[in-house]
C-alpha cells in the first residue's frame, strides 16, 4: 500500500474514532482540558478546535456537557459562550442580601451574581453582613441556593424602631420590614424608654439554635414617634448616620479663631481687592467657594476660590478624625448635618461677605472662547464683596435680557467693540456676573460638544413650618444662575485633576483621589436601543463612548416635550453606572472629562480635604502618597455618600407622605413613574409627590409584568399600564409610620 493511501487510511481512522466518542469520553476530555488550565477562558470555537470535536453530533454533545458542568458549579460561564475552571470550590465567602419578600440571597466574592438563599437556611444573617456560605446540591430545574455556615462580620449592631413596653417584657418594633425577628430589651436595659418612644437600640446577643431572638439594650431615646425632630434622628440612625456632634469636638474647633495673621499674609496670593462673590442657596450658611474675576491683557482672569478647611483642620486631629468618619455632610429635607463643626462650616471657614477668609484657589487665564491659556493652583487671601443668592443672580440675569438656558445678553447692552458697556447694564455689579455667565456657558456648550451628557433633573423641594411640617411640595430645576456656579466648579476639578494625573513626559502620575464615573452597561444601552426603536428613536451602541454619548444626547433631546419623554430619560438613566471616588482614574462619563477630581467642596465632602493636603504636599515637593490608604479611604467616602442620599431620600419620602396626608381624597394629574409587580407607581404632576397604586387594586383584569417593557399587561383585555403614561389618581392613604402612600386609579 503506498503512503498516500495508508494516510488517507489512518485519517478515516482518527475520524471514525472521534465519531465513536460516547458522552463519558467528552466529559473526561472537557475535565482534563479544563484541569491542564485553570486560570485560562475557553470559547466554545477553542475547545471545539483543542478537543478535534468537527461533527455537529460531538459539538452538540459538548455543549449540552458545557451546560450540565456549569450547572453543577464545576465551571463558570463567562458571557454567552465561553467557560472557565470555577476554583470558588462548595465553601466561599460573600455579602448577605435580605429581601422584604423572602428571596434573600448572598453576593459571593468576586462577582455580583446573587445566589438565593431561604430563610430556613440564613442562620438569621442580617442585611450586608459578611458571611461563609456553601452551595447547596443542585436539584434539576432549580435555581441554584445556598446555606450561611457562618456569620463572619455584622454589618451593623444597632437598629432604630419605636419602643413597646409590656407589664412583663419591652421589644423594639422597627419600620425596615428586613428584620424577621423582634428585638427582645431586658427592663432595666430601656434606659426610661416608653412606649411609642423613638429609640436606638444596640444587640447584645444574636439569634442562634438556642434563642431565635435578637436581644439588644436601649442607647438613646430620640424622642416621641411623630415629632419632627425624633423621626428625622430615626432616618439618620437608621442608616448608622450621626444626628448629633460629640461634645470634645465641638470644644477643639471653638478654640481655631480662623483669624488671618501677618505670616499667613506673607505666605500667600493676595486677592482681597479683586472683585469676588458667592452666589449659593438662599438659605445657606456654609459659603465654601468664590468667584472671582478681572481684566488681564487680552485675556479674563478667573478666580475659582475654595474654603482652606486643611489649614485649620489637621491631619489626625480629633476634628479630622470625626470628619474622616462622617466623610460628607448629609442634607435632609428639614436640616444639613455637616461634616465638620458649626463653629467651622458656618464661621471660620464659610467664606462671608466683607470678612478676610483664607481660601485654595484655582486661578485661570481664560480668552473670549473661555478657552484655558494658563492657570495656577495657590493659597490665596480673599475678601468677598457681595453674598449672592441664586435667584437674586437669576434675575439680574433676566434684567440684561438673558433668556435662561439659551444664548448671551440682548445685543443693546454692547457697544461698538462688541464689550458690554456699563452704561447700559441694570443692578449691582451686572458686568463682572454676565461676563462670568457668558463664559460659563460657552464652557458648557463646549462639554457638551466633547459628549458630556444632558440630563436635566428637578429636585423635590418642601417649604417647612417651625415645627418642621410641611406647607408647600414644589420642584426645582437648575437654571443660569446654578449652571454659571457649576461650569467654574468642573473646570477647576478637571484643572486640579489634570494637573496632578498628566505629569511631564517621563514622569509618574502622583497618588490623587479621583472622581470616576465608569462607562454605562452594554448591555442594558443595546436593550435600550431596542426600546427607543418602537418609539421611532435610535440610539448609537457601537463606536466609542464619545460617540455614544452624544447619540445618547441626541435622543434626549429628540424626546424632549414628548409624552414618551419621562420614560426614555427613566430608562436611560438606569444604563447608568454611580459615580465613586477612586485613585485609580478611568474618566468621568458622565462630564466627558478624562481627568476629573473634587476640589471644591471641602467643608461638607471629605475627599476634597485629602485632595487639598496633596496638592499642599506635592507643591513642597513630596513623593506620591500611599496609595493603598487613599484608595481605602476613597471607598468608604463612596460609601458614606450613599448612605446619605439614602437618608436623603427618606427623609423627602416622610415629608411628601406627611405633606399629601393633608390631601386625602383629592384627585391629581400625574404619570407612572415605576412599574413593579406589586403594583405601579404613580408621581403627581403638580408636586412631583409618588405614591403606589397596590396590584390588588387594579380589579378589572390579572395583571402580569412585562419587566422588559416596564409595563404590567392585563391577561384578558390587554390593558396595559406603561412606565411613563399619563393617569388620573385620588389620594387614598397616607401611613407615616411606614413613610407609604397609597393612590387609587380614577377612571
Amino acid at each position: 500500500m503506498g503512503r498516500g493511501k495508508r494516510q488517507e487510511t489512518k485519517a478515516a481512522n482518527g475520524k471514525q474514532r472521534r465519531r465513536n466518542l460516547n458522552k463519558n469520553d467528552v466529559a473526561q476530555m472537557l475535565q482534563e482540558m479544563f484541569a491542564a488550565s485553570p486560570q485560562s477562558t475557553f470559547k466554545l470555537k477553542d475547545i471545539f478546535r483543542e478537543l478535534r470535536l468537527n461533527t455537529h453530533p460531538l459539538k452538540m454533545l459538548a455543549i449540552d456537557l458545557l451546560d450540565e458542568m456549569t450547572w453543577d458549579d464545576y465551571l463558570k460561564k463567562e458571557g454567552d459562550s465561553a467557560f472557565r475552571l470555577n476554583q470558588g470550590g462548595q465553601v466561599q465567602e460573600g455579602r448577605f442580601v435580605r429581601k422584604a419578600n423572602g428571596k434573600n440571597s448572598i453576593i459571593p466574592d468576586g462577582t455580583d451574581k446573587p445566589v438565593f438563599v431561604s430563610e430556613r437556611n440564613s442562620l438569621w444573617a442580617q442585611n450586608g453582613d459578611r458571611v461563609r456560605f456553601s452551595f447547596m446540591a443542585r436539584r434539576r430545574n432549580h435555581i441554584k441556593e445556598a446555606q450561611v455556615l457562618e456569620v463572619l462580620q455584622r454589618a451593623k449592631d444597632t437598629f432604630v424602631g419605636q419602643l413597646r413596653v409590656d407589664r412583663d417584657i419591652a421589644f423594639l418594633v422597627m419600620q425596615d420590614n428586613l428584620i424577621v425577628q423582634d428585638v427582645i430589651i431586658p427592663k432595666n436595659k430601656l434606659k426610661g424608654g416608653k412606649t411609642d418612644d423613638k429609640a436606638v437600640v444596640r444587640i447584645t446577643q444574636w439569634p442562634d439554635a438556642a434563642h431565635r431572638n435578637m436581644v439588644g439594650e436601649v442607647v438613646d431615646i430620640l424622642g416621641r414617634q411623630g415629632e419632627n425632630n425624633a423621626e428625622m434622628h430615626a432616618i439618620l440612625a437608621q442608616f448608622g448616620l450621626p444626628y448629633k456632634y460629640p461634645k470634645e469636638v465641638e470644644e477643639a474647633a471653638a478654640k481655631i479663631s480662623g483669624k488671618v495673621t501677618a505670616k499667613d499674609l506673607a505666605e500667600r496670593e493676595d486677592f482681597r481687592d479683586v472683585w469676588t462673590c458667592t452666589i449659593d442657596p438662599h438659605d445657606a450658611k456654609d459659603f465654601d467657594d468664590a468667584l472671582s474675576i478681572r481684566k488681564q491683557g487680552k485675556f479674563w482672569e478667573v478666580g475659582v476660590h475654595i474654603a482652606d478647611v486643611s489649614h485649620y483642620v489637621t491631619e489626625g486631629s480629633i476634628i479630622d478624625k470625626e470628619a474622616q468618619k462622617r466623610a460628607t455632610s448629609v442634607y435632609l429635607v428639614d436640616r444639613t448635618i455637616p461634616m465638620l463643626p458649626e463653629h467651622l462650616c458656618n464661621f471660620v471657614c464659610s467664606l462671608r461677605p466683607d470678612e478676610e477668609k483664607l481660601c485654595y484657589s484655582v486661578i485661570l487665564l481664560l480668552d473670549e472662547d473661555a478657552q484655558v491659556r494658563n492657570f495656577r493652583i495657590v493659597h490665596t487671601v480673599i475678601k468677598s464683596n457681595r453674598r449672592y443668592a441664586y435667584e437674586e443672580v437669576q434675575e439680574l440675569l433676566e434684567q440684561n435680557g438673558v433668556v435662561d438656558g439659551t444664548g448671551e445678553p440682548s445685543p443693546n447692552l454692547f457697544d461698538s467693540a462688541k464689550k458690554l458697556n456699563p452704561h447700559n447694564l441694570k443692578g449691582e455689579n451686572a458686568e463682572q456676573l454676565l461676563l462670568l455667565d457668558m463664559l460659563a456657558k460657552k464652557l458648557r456648550d463646549e462639554r457638551f460638544k466633547n459628549g458630556a451628557m444632558r440630563f436635566e433633573s428637578e429636585e423635590l423641594h418642601f417649604d417647612v413650618d417651625e415645627k418642621g411640617r410641611p406647607t408647600r411640595a414644589y420642584f426645582k430645576r437648575q437654571r443660569d444662575a446654578n449652571k454659571l456656579i457649576e461650569e467654574f466648579m468642573l473646570l477647576a476639578n478637571r484643572t486640579v485633576a489634570e494637573h496632578i494625573g498628566k505629569p511631564q513626559r517621563g514622569k509618574k502620575a502622583k497618588t490623587l483621589p479621583y472622581r470616576i464615573h465608569e462607562n454605562p452597561d452594554l448591555k442594558k444601552l443595546e436593550q435600550l436601543s431596542e426600546f427607543v426603536k418602537r418609539f421611532g428613536y435610535r440610539l448609537k451602541t457601537a463606536g466609542t463612548m464619545g460617540q455614544t454619548s452624544r447619540s445618547l444626547n441626541q435622543l434626549m433631546g429628540d424626546v424632549e416635550g414628548k409624552r414618551e419623554q419621562k420614560l426614555i430619560q427613566t430608562v436611560a438613566l438606569r444604563a447608568m453606572m454611580k459615580a465613586k471616588y477612586s485613585v485609580h482614574n478611568i474618566g468621568h462619563f458622565g462630564l466627558a472629562f478624562p481627568y476629573y477630581t473634587h476640589f471644591t467642596s471641602p467643608i461638607r465632602r471629605y475627599p476634597d480635604t485629602m485632595v487639598h493636603r496633596l496638592l499642599t504636599r506635592y507643591e513642597q515637593g513630596a513623593k506620591g502618597a500611599n496609595e493603598r490608604y487613599y484608595e481605602d479611604q476613597c471607598k468608604h467616602s463612596s460609601d458614606m455618600e450613599q448612605l446619605a442620599a439614602q437618608a436623603e431620600r427618606e427623609s423627602i419620602k416622610y415629608k411628601m407622605v406627611e405633606f399629601m396626608g393633608e390631601h386625602l381624597g383629592e384627585v391629581y394629574d400625574a404619570h407612572i413613574s415605576g412599574i413593579m409587580s406589586f403594583g405601579i407607581y404613580c408621581e403627581i404632576d403638580e408636586n412631583h409627590c409618588e405614591g403606589l397604586v397596590p396590584i390588588r387594586d387594579l380589579d378589572d383584569d390579572y395583571y402580569e409584568f412585562d419587566e422588559q417593557n416596564y409595563r404590567l399587561v392585563g391577561r384578558r383585555r390587554r390593558h396595559a399600564y406603561q412606565l411613563g403614561d399619563p393617569i388620573r389618581i385620588r389620594v387614598a392613604s397616607a401611613n407615616l409610620e411606614k413613610r407609604q402612600l397609597d393612590f387609587t386609579i380614577e377612571p
